[in-house]
């Protein structure tokens, strides 16, 4: 089975949670997989890749900003977006800048409203190409200044995740990319390469989480689109299979096929366990509703089993009887267990967490993307998202 993360799948493990995306179109995109994704098993269409600022979008809704103002390319542009359910909650902010007077009023909300549960992050080549030429020092004060308040205002459970900027193509073009700075374009990519590396290293000394997309996606640049900055419906599945798998992760959680099983034995579900860190072996578009899903040869099936974390389920020539589903209790006879209850949004508006819903995060082994000293030989990627 080809790593990817199910509608199924993501739905629970974000069932009453709060999810907050910051960052530019990139990231736009990312919140827009992840709000589709939670309503169904598809792909982004072209067109909804291209839109920004409309009224609705899979039926999440416009806040403010975008078509509710003047749209524009220019560095006081907003968009605020939010998808609602009785059990999901996430929401978009439009950020050209890592640290403003708007970021301080995003934190501000953050402060005296509803405390999300993961924040995604990015913001970079904005950064480093419309306000300064010699960008280095105000882009690694605005980091530290960032960090500090989230540090100050969100609580202690609160998953931070910091999302390295994705390679940049030789010849870009874009909504920031205006006619005045058009000369800097050549000089960009390297520029997001020094970048990534002063926001991973500010991140990491506030132990921060980091998902390094750059090197994820270095051998992957046929699904950037012609402007040389942007990502096609492929690759955004791929950063919010990445993006889940971490914070399953770092909540404790295994996603399995089904349901969700949360290691110590608190949830188990049925199905093969999707070990989180393997790499997609295949960027074409396969058959099976855009499943990465490719035969199993006897070779895949032996490695499957050595690996502790991946079950694989034995093929069966006749349907399971219905009873070798239930299981037996002393008190009545057969019994199904009972589905899990969660209350929605509306009736708790402290949202304690219950034992099912979070757990506590792993210690994250230590990832130096940027060191001097490189390994000839690089072992499985299995830790490389940190």
């Amino acid at each position: 089975m080809k790593e990817t993360v199910s509608h199924q799948q993501a739905h629970l493990l974000l069932h009453n949670k709060f999810v907050v995306v910051l960052g530019d179109s990139i990231q736009r995109s990312v919140y827009k997989d992840l709000v589709l994704l939670l309503q169904k098993d598809g792909y982004l269409s072209l067109k909804q890749l291209r839109s920004k600022g409309e009224m609705s979008f899979e039926q999440d809704c416009l806040v403010e900003g975008g078509c509710l103002g003047q749209m524009n390319n220019g560095t006081e542009y907003r968009e605020v977006r939010q998808f609602k359910t009785d059990h999901h909650l996430v929401r978009f902010y439009f950020v050209t800048r890592v640290f403003s007077r708007y970021m301080q009023s995003i934190i501000e909300d953050f402060r005296h409203a509803l405390k999300p549960d993961v924040v995604v992050i990015n913001s970079c080549v904005w950064d480093i190409s419309r306000y300064n030429s010699k960008w280095t020092h105000d882009y690694k004060e605005n980091l530290q200044r960032l960090f500090d308040e989230l540090r100050s205002v969100l609580p202690e459970e609160t998953l931070v995740i910091w999302n390295l900027t994705m390679p940049l193509g030789e010849k870009i073009k874009g909504g920031f990319l205006v006619p005045e700075i058009e000369h800097k374009a050549p000089q960009l990519r390297y520029d997001v390469i020094e970048a990534n590396f002063y926001s991973w290293t500010v991140a990491d000394n506030y132990d921060m989480d980091v998902l390094d997309l750059h090197f994820q996606f270095r051998f992957s640049l046929q699904h950037r689109t012609n402007d040389g900055v942007h990502w096609n419906a492929i690759a955004h599945r791929r950063i919010t299979a990445i993006l889940l798998r971490h914070i399953a992760q770092a909540w404790g959680v295994t996603l399995t096929v089904g349901a969700l099983s949360v290691q110590n034995g608190c949830q188990t579900g049925a199905g093969g366990s999707i070990a989180p860190g393997n790499e997609f072996s295949t960027d074409s578009v396969p058959c099976g509703f855009l499943s990465f899903e490719e035969p199993k040869t006897p070779e895949r099936r032996h490695q499957a089993v050595e690996n502790p974390r991946t079950t694989v389920q034995p093929k069966r020539s006749q349907p399971r009887r219905k009873h070798r589903n239930k299981r037996k209790s002393p008190q009545n006879g057969w019994n199904y267990m009972p589905p899990l209850y969660f209350e929605p949004y509306e009736d708790h508006p402290n949202r304690l967490h219950h034992q099912f819903v979070m757990r506590n995060r792993y210690s994250r082994p230590h990832y130096a993307p940027y060191t001097h000293f490189r390994p000839l030989h690089y072992p499985v990627h299995r830790y490389y998202y940190y």
